[in-house]
């Protein structure tokens, strides 16, 4: 039995330890509600940047938006794991999710009336900032939900969920644009976070016990110091955090280079731009699948080291690239990969770092790493449009390659 409060007082609940999760209500709304979060996520992704396009034609604009919306991601990691640890995190998710829907549900309703690519700057930065939250939240709740002899099941469930919604997500909002433009794409992008809210409001999440909850409030910068105090106690999750620092770098505007080539370069439309962007979230859903046996058979170190040295092969290619089939292969490769790495880094920071500090070592880690992301995604489609995405993308994908090369003599390599 577990207990749930509500209207301040403690209820009692089925927590459904011997069933099937299949068959655990609460875990089965939960998991609707998150695939409705992560289509809705795959659908920005790709309907926002067109938008830029569209009114603009410059993928540096596409990548200023990128910037400013990452920018807000970090600031929001600093003290996203110290907020979700000290509110009702059912709550909390519901108030992002229905936050998304208002702001997101603006954009299409002011397009009517023509671009107004300012608001695109407003929205999208309180959006990331919001979804950061959702994203430490949502990992917090699965241990309210699920005993903990399912929540390797559990996690697999949603992560094949939202790979999943990796494909559907720019295919259909490539197809959508394609059809009635995107502004169309952001508002079903703002009601399915609507409907994510309607079924996480019935979502029953067990009660923390007390011994689980904050006690002190230490501040927020202490909790970031003693997060960013234990990865660089730690000799792999040191080397990590600053390589991942790095990679995040060149890699975030990669989205906007392959929309910008396809569309300026190759002068196709948005639904070969979704089409392409969906066969190669494939290689998510791939990944996800794959990482598991691959690093038991292979171990932590050459996994990750592999998987960063093929996603940089990939990037190189990716501008050189004119055949709309191999650009879907080789962006298919770089997400397989990616996925495998982050998968990876994500685990074994689960694995090494003591459950009352998870949550504020997880801030630390995203806030380090993606520190210099934003500035980045900036300076790549600068410079893509300025020299051209062949280069660039060949500078990038090189640069990738050497952060692989790097880390073969660094504590990586010899980690299990």
């Amino acid at each position: 039995m577990t207990y749930e409060a509500r209207s301040g007082r403690a209820r009692k609940v089925t927590s459904g330890s011997g069933q099937p999760l299949w068959r655990q209500r609460d875990f089965g709304v939960f998991w609707v509600a998150q695939t409705l979060s992560f289509l809705g996520d795959s659908f920005a992704l790709i309907a926002l940047p067109l938008l830029v396009l569209e009114a603009t034609g410059s993928v540096a604009r596409m990548g200023l938006l990128t910037a400013v919306g990452g920018a807000a991601s970090v600031v929001a990691a600093v003290f996203a794991g110290t907020v979700v640890d000290r509110v009702d995190r059912r709550r909390l998710l519901i108030t992002c999710d229905l936050v998304r829907m208002v702001l997101y549900g603006v954009i299409p309703v002011v397009w009517l009336f023509g671009p107004r690519i300012w608001l695109l700057y407003t929205v999208l930065p309180v959006c990331e900032a919001v979804g950061m939250l959702f994203a430490v939240g949502y990992v917090t709740v699965v241990r309210g939900l699920v005993d903990t002899a399912r929540l390797t099941e559990a996690n697999g469930r949603l992560n094949a969920t939202a790979a999943a919604a990796g494909v559907l997500g720019p295919l259909g909002a490539g197809l959508l644009a394609a059809w009635t433009g995107p502004a169309a794409a952001v508002g079903v992008d703002a009601a399915s976070f609507g409907v994510s809210a309607a079924c996480l409001a019935v979502v029953r999440v067990r009660e923390r016990p007390a011994d689980d909850r904050p006690g002190e409030r230490a501040g927020l910068w202490r909790d970031l110091r003693t997060g960013v105090a234990f990865l660089y106690g730690h000799p792999v999750l040191r080397t990590l955090t600053v390589v991942l620092f790095l990679f995040s770098f060149l890699t975030l505007g990669l989205n906007d280079l392959i929309i910008y080539h396809l569309k300026h370069d190759l002068g196709h439309d948005d639904g070969t731009v979704g089409t392409v962007l969906a066969a190669g979230a494939l290689g998510t859903v791939a990944g996800s699948l794959l990482v598991a046996r691959v690093r038991r058979r292979l171990g932590f170190g050459p996994t990750w080291i592999t998987a960063v040295a093929l996603s940089g092969v990939a990037v190189a290619g990716l501008g050189w690239a004119r055949h709309v089939g191999l650009i879907a292969v080789l962006a298919a490769l770089f997400l397989a990969t990616v996925a495998v790495a982050g998968t990876c880094s994500m685990s074994l920071r689960q694995e090494v770092t003591p459950e009352p500090l998870l949550g504020r070592v997880t801030s630390a880690f995203w806030t380090l790493q993606y520190a210099a992301a934003p500035i980045g995604a900036a300076v790549l489609t600068w410079a893509a449009e300025r020299h051209g995405t062949a280069p660039v993308g060949l500078l990038a994908g090189g640069c990738c390659v050497a952060i692989a090369g790097v880390a073969l003599v660094t504590p990586i390599r010899g980690s299990g």
